[in-house]
């Protein structure tokens, strides 16, 4: 069973448990946290789970807050870490086949996309296509990352 690292903020803590839930039996998830509802800072979550995901190629990770952005931009953060933001199935497939994300992120209060248990469950699902066009491209981006 593919393990996967999971974090959120309270914004998107029951999205979390629900994703957990719907895909529990799929794949093996590490939780690191929030454990309630209660107010906490995306940043930390999103660090967590990158440096998991960093540390190990093999694992991919899933960030949530109210609309996905802020843990986004936060995950991106960690060296070693493409996260994608992703609002549509779409979007997740993209993610991973192109730009070979190795984390997700949704919106857990956001009414503007599709179903984040279908889009995670999409995201997981999708390899990375090995394209030349999109190899390239993503040792373009891991460059940027070494000279910043």
């Amino acid at each position: 069973m593919n393990k996967v690292v999971i974090g959120s903020d309270h914004a998107g803590y029951e999205m979390k448990e629900r994703i957990k839930k719907e895909l529990g039996d799929q794949y093996e998830f590490v939780d690191v946290g929030p454990n309630s509802s209660d107010s906490v800072d995306y940043p930390v979550y999103a660090e967590k789970v990158g440096q998991q995901v960093a540390m190990s190629p093999s694992t991919q990770g899933v960030v949530i807050c109210g609309n996905g952005v802020g843990i986004a931009i936060a995950a991106n953060k960690v060296n070693g870490i493409r996260c994608g933001l992703a609002y549509s199935i779409e979007t997740a497939r993209g993610a991973r086949q192109h730009n070979n994300a190795n984390v997700v992120a949704v919106g857990g209060r956001s009414k503007m996309m599709d179903d984040p248990v279908e889009i995670v469950k999409i995201f997981l699902e999708t390899d990375f296509s090995g394209e030349e066009r999109h190899v390239r491209r993503v040792k373009e981006i891991m460059e940027i990352e070494k000279h910043n």
